[in-house]
């Protein structure tokens, strides 16, 4: 009996999604959009000098498994730096479902499309429906909310974080994602209590066909500022039907979620979860390479390239994150065993060279250890949880077709 490892390098896309141009950003359509691409010219151009990095995109080790590769067959156009002859498997996938979101991507990787289109609300200001609202100031128990637009998560933060101290109001805003998200003070309006609002109100949305109820924790003061810690809780929309988690669990094997996984699947079809910063759960994953039983899944999903750089345009930043996870792929790689799987991949784009601060619809990379050097060309972003489950010899269910 083997073992899988499955790891989502959040919004490491990798360009040319053929329906970007059905997708936008500010009114600007993704066509063209290019998170890894785009990134890497920076570099190359010494405009990425910065975050305690210089010079053109070092990645040497996932692009000996074959992002490079990847990259090129996903988008076209090689890309300096990036191209090394692959010793991995590796390829491109693309999503069917009609979101670029981290719900869709990751349900769809565990062999689920969304089978239905998301509920967004409109930029305009307020951005919730009447009954939202009210639903809201019940649940907290206050006179009120604040925000009810759509904002970034870091900037509205800057603009009512003294308001919310002072009136103990929450602050609601949303995006361009299928999400309300709620930020409240740890100590002044209470962590426990912040969770405690967001699950109140998830029923109502999750029957609106919203994916998520995030809770957006921050710390400070209006004279030194505030920042977001990272005690997130993702309050999610069960997926509609069993996933690569669930065919696991039911087949007895041990399921391992590190990262926000077991908030993506509303903590169905797992044994044991983790959550933290990066570098705490690549800490995690090396554990469970070391440690993980036969015949078990490991889902990881690395959320700092999406969230601290991809939606805040932070270009060196988002760099040297790839760079720092390159860098600890060989302990990960080390830890494993004979006859491990371990596929590296992501769930949508969010180029930090794009105008707006919102994902980008792009295709993502596919890259695999464990089987050897072989190229798969274009696959499905289902075909990623079909090839796991063949991996593990677990019953052939779902959308799609293994690769291996």
């Amino acid at each position: 009996m083997t073992r899988a490892f499955l790891v989502v390098l959040d919004s490491v896309g990798i360009g040319g999604a053929p329906d970007a141009d059905t997708f936008f950003n500010d009114g600007v359509p993704d066509t063209g959009a290019n998170t890894l691409g785009h990134i890497a010219e920076a570099c190359a151009s010494g405009r990425a000098d910065a975050a305690g990095r210089s010079g053109p995109l070092k990645l040497p080790n996932l692009d000996a498994l074959g992002l490079g590769a990847a990259l090129e067959l996903a988008s076209g156009a090689p890309v300096t730096g990036l191209g090394a002859i692959p010793t991995g498997l590796w390829g491109a996938a693309t999503e069917v479902s009609r979101g670029k979101d981290t719900p869709s991507g990751h349900w769809e990787i565990a062999g689920l499309p969304v089978p239905w289109d998301w509920t967004y609300f409109p930029k305009t200001e307020p951005a919730f429906p009447d009954r939202v609202t009210e639903a809201l100031i019940a649940a907290a128990g206050t006179g009120g909310i604040l925000g009810n637009k759509h904002a970034s998560g870091t900037v509205i933060l800057d603009e009512l974080g003294a308001e919310h101290i002072a009136t103990g109001w929450p602050i609601v805003y949303t995006s361009a994602d299928s999400v309300l998200q709620i930020a409240a003070h740890e100590e002044s309006f209470g962590l426990e209590r912040l969770y405690e609002l967001c699950e109140a109100v998830a029923p109502m949305l999750h029957e609106m066909r919203v994916g998520r109820v995030i809770a957006r924790p921050f710390l400070g003061s209006p004279g030194e500022g505030f920042t977001r810690t990272t005690n997130r809780k993702d309050f999610a929309l069960a997926p509609p039907g069993p996933t690569l988690l669930d065919w696991a669990q039911d087949a007895g094997r041990s399921v391992n979620a590190v990262g926000k996984i077991d908030d993506i699947f509303a903590h169905r079809g797992m044994d044991n979860g983790i959550h933290g910063a990066d570098a705490d759960l690549m800490e995690a994953l090396i554990g469970w390479g070391e440690g993980a039983e036969e015949g078990s899944l490991t889902f990881a999903n690395l959320v700092e390239f999406d969230a601290k750089y991809g939606h805040r345009r932070d270009v060196a930043g988002y760099a040297a994150h790839l760079e720092w996870f390159d860098a600890q792929l060989p302990r990960f790689l080390a830890s494993l065993r004979e006859g491990d799987l371990a596929i590296f991949t992501a769930d949508h784009g969010n180029d930090p060279t794009w105008t707006g601060t919102d994902h980008t619809r792009e295709r993502v990379p596919v890259l695999g250890w464990g089987v050897g050097a072989r190229g798969i060309g274009q696959v499905a972003f289902a075909d990623l949880g079909a090839s796991v489950a063949a991996h593990l010899g677990l019953p052939e269910r779902g959308a799609g077709k293994s690769f291996l």
